[in-house]
């Protein structure tokens, strides 16, 4: 699911971008099954060059770099099934361990589609206890950030305009043909990652990690998207997982479909408690009427579908822009007053640039490291691109991506006509907000080979040494029933931590939650299965 986004403000200025608004591109991935499929049915092609590697680290490039920080790369194949058919480079960071140090431990922030290493540079500092024990290693994936990025090119047409008013209710075929276009468009400017970017691979690759680490055992700490890579792991490598920690447990079972209703259902509820909020506040840009005030959301969103604004930016700002942006900042209360104040100076005086820098990641921002497209120059196949080469829409291409390559539902066009009514009212009756959005992110797998059924049939009943997982009541994008249907999947080693908080995961929230995480990943103490962490306590 989505990317973790913390609470706090250290961590939440990479976390935002790894789900930068949709509505600009959408990921076409031409991506076969065979190869997650030879990877989990248990092929050995000799491997020994890339699990025989070291990591060498050195000071990181660029501009604001932490001096403490240390950055690497890590060789891979391309395709695990064929090791001989090519390599990546994938780029690593760590905070090497200031204590007694008995290993790594290895960070996923999210997304699918977050950049590891940016986000442990900037962010790095909610992690430094754990730096008693380890270095704290992240990566950024395969297909993302500086690791082979994909794209679906400048301007690409994503096609999620295409639910914004009825016209794709009367003629489904149209929208089809457009979302095909855009798969056409994101393998064109993706390259050879693209086929392979799905999460089995994408666990694989954490375990070169792992050796390459001279780590005996994998210790983990995963958030939302960041879950389902660990579990994936542990499934594959069930005698090579160490301390695993899963925090925002996303589902491994339910099909696109449903986890877009469930996150426009979690979205709505976070605006309505947002709306709450902000109507106390004589400032609130929608007046102090809750009940009005969400139809005044409701009718910003759909004017500015109609009539969007300009920006410095080059394109228009939309409503489904809007509604990205929305997502953004409903994902945690410390965001709230920043929100609040971005909308206000949208809807006084037409200015976008406030809910542009959460519709786009915070890229309206200044960045720790320049952005922009791809194409002065172009990298050898497989090796690291320099960050002012990353895509802009890698980000979320990745997500989409790597999403559609983890799921093997692919109704037929026929289905997708018959049912496209049907779908657009259960979504609107989710959110009238949001539905029109996550159902767009859902439309997008149209046109792409088949997923693996990997993780939907063979992650369960794992063999391993217990693990954590985290799940968060007031949890807009991963619900809370996730974390008790994923620890019943994955059998006796899953032990839950209830947390009784809000926003998106808990470490980066809850003191309780980051206390005994750090406690299981330091020192192998794990709280009682169903215990609690209170909302606004230290202690249980």
């Amino acid at each position: 699911m989505l990317a973790k986004l913390p609470t706090r403000p250290g961590l939440r200025r990479c976390a935002l971008a790894a789900t930068a608004a949709l509505t600009l591109v959408g990921a076409g991935l031409p991506t076969t099954a065979t190869a997650n499929r030879n990877a989990a049915e248990g092929d050995r092609p000799d491997l020994s060059r890339f699990y025989d590697q070291k990591v060498t680290w050195s000071a990181c490039d660029g501009d604001g770099m932490p001096r403490d920080l240390q950055c690497a790369d890590l060789t891979v194949p391309l395709d695990y099934g064929h090791p001989k058919s090519g390599t990546l480079d994938l780029a690593l960071a760590r905070y090497r361990a200031t204590g007694d140090k008995r290993g790594s431990v290895v960070l996923n922030f999210g997304g699918p589609g977050g950049p590891g290493v940016p986000e442990l540079a900037y962010g790095g500092k909610e992690f430094m206890d754990l730096t008693d024990g380890y270095d704290v290693v992240s990566l950024d994936p395969r297909g993302v950030g500086r690791s082979s990025p994909v794209s679906c090119g400048d301007g690409a047409d994503s096609g999620l305009a295409s639910l914004d008013d009825d016209s794709a209710l009367a003629d489904p075929q149209a929208l089809l043909t457009r979302l095909k276009r855009v798969a056409a468009d994101c393998a064109e400017h993706s390259g050879p990652v693209l086929p392979h970017i799905g999460t089995v691979d994408a666990a694989h690759d954490l375990d070169v990690l792992r050796a390459a680490l001279g780590d005996k055992k994998l210790n983990y700490l995963g958030f939302s998207y960041g879950t389902r890579l660990g579990a994936v792991y542990a499934a594959r490598f069930p005698d090579k997982v160490g301390r695993l920690v899963l925090d925002g447990v996303d589902t491994l079972t339910e099909p696109l479909t449903e986890q877009g209703l469930a996150g426009a259902r979690g979205q709505q509820v976070a605006l309505d408690d947002f709306v709450g909020w902000c109507t106390k506040d004589i400032a609130c840009p929608f007046g102090q009427d809750p009940r009005v005030a969400r139809g005044e959301v409701v009718r910003l969103v759909r004017s500015l579908d109609e009539d969007p604004v300009p920006t410095d930016f080059g394109d228009d700002f939309s409503g489904q822009d809007l509604v990205g942006a929305l997502g953004q900042g409903l994902y945690s209360k410390e965001l709230w007053p920043l929100l609040e104040r971005a909308l206000a100076q949208l809807i006084e005086s037409g200015d976008a640039s406030g809910v542009l820098s959460f519709a786009t990641g915070g890229f309206a921002l200044p960045l720790p490291f320049p952005l922009r497209a791809a194409g002065r120059g172009e990298p050898s196949p497989g090796a690291l691109v320099d960050e002012e080469d990353i895509p802009l829409d890698n980000l979320p291409a990745a997500l989409m991506a790597i999403n559609c390559a983890d799921d093997p539902d692919r109704p037929t066009a026929a289905q997708i006509s018959a049912d496209l009514k049907r779908l657009r009212a259960a979504y609107d009756k989710a959110s009238p907000v949001f539905g029109q959005y996550r159902l767009n992110e859902v439309l997008m797998c149209y046109g792409r080979p088949r997923g693996t059924d990997f993780i939907r049939d063979e992650v369960k009943d794992l063999s391993t040494p217990e693990m954590l997982l985290v799940g968060t009541r007031g949890d807009p994008a991963t619900p809370y029933r996730w974390t008790v249907e994923t620890a019943k999947r994955l059998g006796t080693a899953a032990v839950v931590l209830d947390n009784k908080g809000d926003g998106h995961t808990g470490y980066g929230s809850s003191k309780c939650v980051h206390r005994k995480v750090d406690d299981f990943l330091l020192y192998g103490s794990l709280p009682p299965s169903g215990s609690s962490c209170g909302p606004d306590e230290d202690d249980d």
